[in-house]
């Protein structure tokens, strides 16, 4: 197996929820599993897109995801399994709703909202790509830019991760870069093809979401990934999904930081197929704590 598809076949393992309907409370319960990794806390796109593959499993047939809005509540644990909670709040006509907990240890680690809908006709129109951007095979790509260094988180994101990235603009895994504007942009793809099934694109793209989302709010002030000191969590994650698409085929995902304050900052995203049609749109909130901005009690 090459290196490829080894990455991409460790997404769709994790994406392979364990459970059925015979598993019920007053919830369908779905058991999520976590990839070896160097990292202690599970990534939170790991816990968007499981609770996505778990909610998507209880809807009638022919209703994809559209909408979700989660709250982390807790780190999650990379050593343990992680178990799903799916509550069926309603089955309308044409819309589903559900709520989905990602549990450890008994507690949520993740509480979700998350609305499906049968395909539909109706009115259509949407953004624009923003700017001109260069073909994603012109780009340097993850392992080019950091994979020379012999730390493991640099080898996990330059090796390990299951997307291929391509910065658009210059990215700030270190520091150094001279841009401070809260923006950024870069063309993502699954390491090798997926299967055919949409839900699974569609929490593959709940997945890649939460990679950089943040990134615009430190970008706006000349911060890097390893400024000494920093640390941040994702608080919260919004997100639209509006055409279909393929998350092995090159999508642009454009990302800003409309504000940050009071230790929070937040980060957009939109995502566009290689024709420029808006296939998705993400939001999401964040702490970003810096030691200098820290008083003496804290």
């Amino acid at each position: 197996m090459t290196e490829e598809l080894g990455t991409t076949q460790i997404l769709l393992d994790l994406l392979d929820l364990d459970g059925d309907d015979r598993a019920r409370t007053d919830e369908d319960i779905f058991i999520g599993h976590t990839p070896k990794q160097s990292r202690t806390r599970v990534f939170g796109g790991q816990v968007l897109a499981q609770s996505v593959v778990a909610g998507s499993r209880t809807v009638p047939e022919g209703r994809a995801i559209h909408s979700m809005h989660g709250y982390f509540l807790r780190p999650g644990d990379a050593s343990q399994n992680i178990t799903f909670g799916v509550q069926r709040l309603r089955d309308g006509r044409s819309f589903s709703a559900r709520r989905v907990h990602a549990y450890q240890n008994g507690v949520p680690i993740l509480s979700m909202i998350a609305s499906f809908q049968e395909p539909a006709s109706g009115l259509d129109h949407h953004d624009p790509v923003p700017f001109d951007v260069p073909a994603p095979e012109t780009l340097r790509t993850t392992a080019e830019i950091i994979g020379k260094f012999d730390h493991p988180v640099a080898r996990e994101w330059a090796y390990e991760r299951p997307f291929d990235m391509r910065h658009i603009t210059e990215p700030v895994y270190l520091p150094g870069y001279d841009q401070h504007e809260a923006m950024a942009a870069v063309w993502m793809r699954t390491t090798a093809p997926m299967p055919d099934d949409p839900m699974l694109h569609r929490a593959a793209l709940a997945y890649a979401s939460d990679y950089m989302l943040l990134e615009p709010v430190l970008r706006g002030h000349g911060v890097s990934w390893i400024h000494r000191g920093l640390s941040i969590a994702s608080l919260d994650h919004a997100m639209w999904w509006h055409r279909e698409f393929r998350a092995d085929e090159w999508l642009l995902y454009v990302l800003r930081s409309p504000s940050a304050s009071s230790a929070r900052g937040l980060g957009t995203g939109q995502v566009f197929n290689a024709a420029g049609e808006l296939v998705a749109t993400v939001a999401q909130e964040g702490m970003v704590r810096l030691p200098e901005f820290l008083s003496e009690d804290e």
